[in-house]
Formats: C-alpha cells, structure tokens, sequence
C-alpha cells in the first residue's frame, strides 16, 4: 500500500537469467532464476548506482516487490524516499535465492549452491550490461537478518572490489549467541519426534500440509548446517555440529561454522582492509532481538571501533521481526555515499 499516491511511480522490470553456476546443485533447485529490477520514475537505469537486495530467510528478493497490506513494498518506498528528496534515484536488484531448505546465507556451499558466485559473477553483470547501472565504485547491498549476513559476508570479503557500500539490519552475528546457546537444542528436541532422523523431518515437511513455527526454525537451522558444514553425502547434504543425543558440539564441525561467523571473520586483517575500503558500512540490531543478535552485533560494533574501521552503528528498541521501517534509515545513507 502506497502511503504517498502522489510520488512519481517507478517500473519494476522482470528479468530472468540462466545461471550456469547453479546447474546441477546437490538440492535440484532451478537454476533459472528471476530477478525483479527497480527503476526509478524518470530514468532508464543508466549512470544511477546499483543496489541489490538480500531477503532474509524464508524469502526472497522477489517477496519485496509484492504488494504488502499496512505497509510500503521496497519499490513503493524507493519512490517516497526519492520523490521527498530524503535520497537519489537508484536501481535495486531484488534477486530470487530461495532454496529447497527455505532461505540462503549467500554464500557458496557444496550442498545448496555457488550462491556467492552466481551473485557476483553472474546476476551483477547481467543486470548492470542490461540497464547501464552499477559498476565499480557504484554497488551497494543490503539486506535483513540471513540476508543482513550475506551483507556483511559480502563486504569482509569483497568490500571495495565488489561492493562500495553495505547495510546489514539484525544480520547474523555472533554464533555462539545466536545457535549454540540459543537454537541448537530446539532443533534436537523437535527432531526427536522424527527418530532424530533429518531425512524424515524434511520429507515430512516438504509433504505438507502445514508446517509449525517449530518446523521453520529446525529447518533453518539445517539450512545453516548445509550452508556452513556441507557434507553433500548426506541427505540434502545437512550434518549437524552437534551429538544427536547429547547436544555436546563437535569441535570440527563447529570450528567450520565458526570461521563463517562475520565476529571470527573482523579478526583477519585482510578483511578489515576491505571493509575500510567502503564509502559507507551501517550495521543495526533490535535491542531485545529475539535471536540474542544484539550481542554479537555489540562486540563486532567494538571490534570495528578497535581496529579504526568506519562504520556507523545503530541500535532501536525493537525485536527481530518486521523491521522494513529501518530501510527509511539505510538505504538514502547506502545512496547517497553511492552518488
């Protein structure tokens, strides 16, 4: 629902890309994939910068263009923002990356995909050749919750080469707050009533015809478990850190999640160096953040401050769940620092 009917209209474009990173993955997901492109009133795309939209988990970049009851989709308050002239015009990406396993960290993994690969390799040439956007010194990414982790894994990793500016609201930090004090044993516990067999809990779910909220929050901790630890000669490729039966970590299965973890990653010099190299880097968690992100996202505000990366850090009083609001905060910072 649109809250100003008097701003100019952007166009939405639906583009569809054959991915050949994608083919064969070990879930059988399609490797066609659409990616729904905004562009705002007045413009063709050319020489605007380039934003790209990660959706959190259970989403897709596609659900953020759908018309949405009590509230703005993100095309719908691209044209307020710029319209009022609270930021410029700019092209956003809203990328499908749904997976069999109900989200992605986009990242690349033996068992859900070449995500990180297919992003940048594929999917950013495809939409800047087409609409004459982006380019170096002009990308920024954002994204909420798993996709505010794919942000932040972005910009460690390809802060400067790829990306010039990142946003990350309640991304995924801090994993031993997040998964191991928090999610793990609700996992154990609800696969209990499945023989603590992971093939049967999916196939059950996949089945129908409804899933529970204790469904979606053990799936997505599998989900995690095959995108940080594959073993593609399990079942969807999913082994878990941890004992079936006692819950005890295994050391090397978690040390794997761990060097996944955006806090263990702000230790490596040479991913510092590419977060410095952004125009901007905004990083927000609720303060009583139901997933206990506000921790993580706390000592990793620290750990930056420590090491002089540049960074603004933002807390509300809010928990994890809808919290579009927020984009009003971040995405005229993402482009202006892109203009």
């Amino acid at each position: 629902m649109r809250r100003n009917h008097s701003a100019p209209e952007g166009v939405v474009h639906t583009l569809r890309i054959d991915s050949e990173c994608l083919k064969g993955n070990l879930l059988g997901d399609p490797a066609r994939r659409r990616i729904d492109v905004y562009v705002p009133a007045g413009h063709d795309g050319r020489g605007l910068p380039l934003l790209v939209d990660l959706a959190g988990y259970t989403g897709s970049g596609l659900g953020h263009t759908n018309w949405k009851n009590y509230g703005e989709n993100v095309p719908e308050r691209l044209d307020r923002l710029i319209a009022t002239g609270m930021m410029p015009p700019v092209v956003v990406a809203f990328p499908d990356c749904f997976t069999r396993l109900g989200g992605n960290q986009y990242i690349d993994s033996a068992a859900t995909g070449p995500w990180e690969t297919f992003l940048i390799r594929e999917m950013l040439p495809f939409v800047e050749n087409r609409f004459g956007c982006g380019g170096d010194g002009r990308r920024g990414v954002f994204g909420k919750s798993s996709g505010g982790y794919g942000t932040l894994v972005h910009a460690l990793r390809h802060g400067g080469s790829v990306w010039s500016a990142a946003a990350s609201h309640s991304g995924d930090v801090g994993f031993e707050y997040l998964y191991h004090l928090g999610e793990f044993a609700g996992a154990l516990r609800h696969l209990s009533g499945f023989g603590m067999s992971i093939e049967a809990f999916i196939r059950k779910f996949e089945e129908g015809p409804k899933a529970k909220d204790a469904d979606w929050h053990t799936l997505m901790i599998l989900a995690q478990a095959a995108t940080f630890d594959p073993d593609p000669s399990q079942f969807y490729g999913v082994r878990l850190p941890v004992d079936l039966h006692t819950g005890e970590l295994m050391a090397e299965r978690w040390a794997n999640w761990l060097r996944w973890d955006p806090l263990r990653m702000a230790d490596e010099p040479e991913h510092l160096e590419s977060l410095r190299k952004l125009k901007l880097l905004f990083i927000d968690c609720g303060d009583i953040d139901q997933y206990n992100l506000v921790y993580g996202s706390r000592i990793l505000h620290r750990k930056l401050e420590a090491a002089g990366v540049p960074h603004i850090y933002e807390e509300f009083h809010d928990n994890h769940s809808s919290i579009d609001y927020r984009m009003d905060t971040s995405l005229p910072l993402l482009a202006k620092a892109l203009a």
